[in-house]
């Protein structure tokens, strides 16, 4: 689990409304999020579910965001009419005194619409509305009680509206309620059972603006906030529905038609063949044409009908061939330059980092000559860890010696072997060994990567000892290695840039060098952390290396956070983990706990790096769990 707004959010949970969400909307470039209420929104591609779930129970709280996202995704985006609202608002909402109320009713009266849409076209929703129900029950008549003690009139009414609406009973009873909400309520009850027989988003809007105005200039405004408009940026839109606002294409530049005499018309009876990407050319005999049209006039051109030409025209079109096998240079493999074009445009689009990195900017920053204090600390750290440092690197030398001369079996010359039985038994010839006279050497490179956030305030000065353990072990076995810090600048981030630092203090070419060890001392505590994008950027570094293994260590003490990534940045970074081990290179996050690991705090690192995981309790541990994660790696890597 992650923390959105210090409330817990399963990672798994959220990837599946975002597939919920791709695949009910038919469109990937919907993203799913949480807000503070449950709309849907084309302008910025994304759909949400309400934060009004999430302190409930397990159970109640997938339900209750899976229908926000059922009611979003297969309701209001086909079955919403967005002109009815916008006459809703400007009629209503805008003209009235409790516009708050006006704006809740219609959103509550949609959904419950809606919802009986989507049980019907989709049974397999019965289960999760019925949760959802069951618990808006409860909480409206807990919010019925506090509002009546509160003497918050129409927030009362408004409770009281839903809980007949969906009563189990002809004519419940609301002892407590006041005997003017109840005399109001009496009121409207007939155009409350007219939303049984709503079909439309029209039929919706009326009832809502008959109930309004009924109480309109009765009351204040209501205090709370229930649900939202179902829409969000209602103004921008052009078309009927969402739906049509998803799928919808821009006019001709000029709409008008160039009148052309059919009498005069020549026909040419002679085909010309057209491209199309299922076309076969096996024979490469064949000519096709493609016209490009990017502006252009409508014409009367039917079937096979041809407008007689004239000296002044001109045909303004984009034309490419195709061919077969030159005799002489092959161009068979070039692109055009419109598609040249067309690629570099997309590449300048394309987010490579990740969507939610769109702004990132990598900025490196080179260590600096240690100083004299740093020179003096790192000694003594280095005297602290050589205990664990002679260990582990005895430890890969003895492996790497066994290597050496353990024999090489099997073989078709070289010594005889003693073993002699498979010529008897299975006629193999390979009864000859050799030894081994060169030790097999490492081929590994290794990455570490050390989260510099403010939370690493109390943290940094114990990390730096596992570290200074990382480099002096693989630096004794001759592994080159890099180390790097990384942070976002809070405090110069606008929009449009996230400026992200990465704190080159080892680099592979200088990792073996022997007094660069002291800029280790230079890591320090800084702002924020956008670990996804750290981590791509690193494994693309990694990628281009030749060596066989590739590591990639994150030393972290939490979740990421930094500018708007704090309800994405775990599923950004579990990402780019699985992206990263796509590539073959081994990811292993290390979480530094403050004395005791938490059960939230696992499942975060679980979530983002699974089982390669390794949780610290305390920094003063970290070499104890760190030199067996580092003898493990190791071993792999001879």
């Amino acid at each position: 689990m992650y923390r959105f707004n210090n409330k817990k959010v399963d990672t798994n949970l959220f990837l599946q409304l975002q597939d919920l969400t791709t695949v009910l909307s038919g469109n990937r470039d919907l993203e799913f999020e949480f807000n503070f209420g449950s709309f849907i929104d084309v302008i910025d591609h994304k759909v949400t579910a309400s934060r009004f779930w999430d302190n409930t129970k397990p159970v109640i709280h997938e339900a209750g965001l899976k229908s926000d996202v059922f009611l979003r995704t297969v309701g209001t985006l086909h079955h919403t009419n967005l002109n009815d609202i916008k006459q809703y608002l400007e009629e209503v909402v805008r003209e009235v005194s409790i516009p708050k109320f006006a704006t809740q009713l219609f959103a509550l009266f949609e959904d419950i619409r809606l919802q009986e849409i989507i049980r019907k076209e989709r049974p397999g929703t019965k289960k999760v509305f019925d949760i959802r129900n069951s618990y808006h029950k409860q909480h409206f008549e807990t919010q019925l009680n506090t509002n009546i003690t509160r003497s918050y009139s129409l927030d009362e009414l408004f409770c009281l509206i839903y809980l007949l609406i969906e009563s189990d009973v002809p004519d419940p009873v609301f002892p407590r309620a006041n005997e003017k909400q109840l005399s109001d309520l009496e009121k409207i009850k007939p155009f409350l059972y007219e939303l049984f027989e709503a079909k439309t988003t029209r039929d919706v809007v009326h009832i809502a603006e008959k109930i309004v105005l009924q109480i309109d200039g009765h009351y204040r405004d209501s205090y709370n906030e229930y649900f939202v408009l179902p829409v969000s940026h209602i103004d921008h839109y052009t078309r009927n529905t969402l739906f049509d606002e998803l799928t919808r294409t821009d006019k001709l530049t000029n709409d008008d038609y160039e009148e052309v005499d059919q009498e005069k018309s020549e026909y040419i009876d002679e085909k010309f063949s057209t491209w199309h990407r299922e076309s076969k050319n096996g024979e490469g005999n064949q000519t096709f044409l493609q016209f490009e049209l990017d502006q252009g006039t409508k014409t009367s051109l039917i079937g096979d009908g041809a407008r007689e030409t004239e000296e002044g025209d001109q045909a303004m079109a984009s034309i490419q061939g195709a061919s077969g096998q030159s005799k002489q240079n092959d161009y068979s493999d070039m692109e055009s330059l419109e598609e040249k074009e067309t690629e570099k445009g997309n590449q300048q689009d394309e987010a490579i980092y990740g969507e939610e990195n769109r702004d990132a900017v990598k900025i490196d920053k080179v260590a600096e000559k240690p100083e004299h204090e740093d020179i003096q600390l790192y000694k003594e750290y280095v005297m602290e860890i050589e205990a664990y440092q002679r260990k582990l690197a005895r430890t890969i030398e003895k492996t790497l010696e066994h290597k050496k001369n353990a024999p090489r079996k099997d073989l078709l010359f070289g010594r005889l072997s003693k073993k002699l039985l498979p010529i008897v038994i299975d006629n193999d010839r390979r009864i000859f060994y050799k030894k081994n006279h060169e030790s097999k050497e490492m081929d590994a490179v290794f990455t570490l990567l050390v989260d510099c956030s403010a939370s690493m305030h109390n943290k940094m000065e114990e990390t730096k000892k596992g570290i200074v353990l990382f480099h002096e072990v693989l630096k004794q076995l001759k592994i080159k290695h890099s180390i790097i810090g990384f942070w976002e600048d809070a405090n110069d981030v606008k929009e449009g840039y996230q400026p992200n630092y990465f704190h080159r203090i080892h680099t592979f070419n200088d990792s073996l060098y022997e007094n660069n060890g002291p800029k280790i001392m230079q890591l320090e505590p800084e702002e924020d952390n956008r670990d996804g994008y750290s981590i791509r950027v690193i494994t693309k570094e990694l990628e281009a290396r030749r060596e066989k293994n590739k590591f990639l260590l994150v030393f972290s003490d939490g979740e990421p956070a930094a500018s708007n990534y704090e309800q994405n940045g775990i599923v950004d970074t579990h990402e780019a983990v699985l992206e990263a081990r796509k590539k073959g290179i081994d990811v292993i996050g290390m979480f530094l706990a403050n004395g005791e690991v938490q059960e939230h705090e696992d499942l975060t690192m679980k979530n983002i790096y699974g089982r390669e995981r390794l949780m610290i309790p305390g920094v003063s541990e970290l070499p104890d769990h760190f030199t067996p994660l580092l003898k493990k790696l190791l071993l792999k890597a001879i």
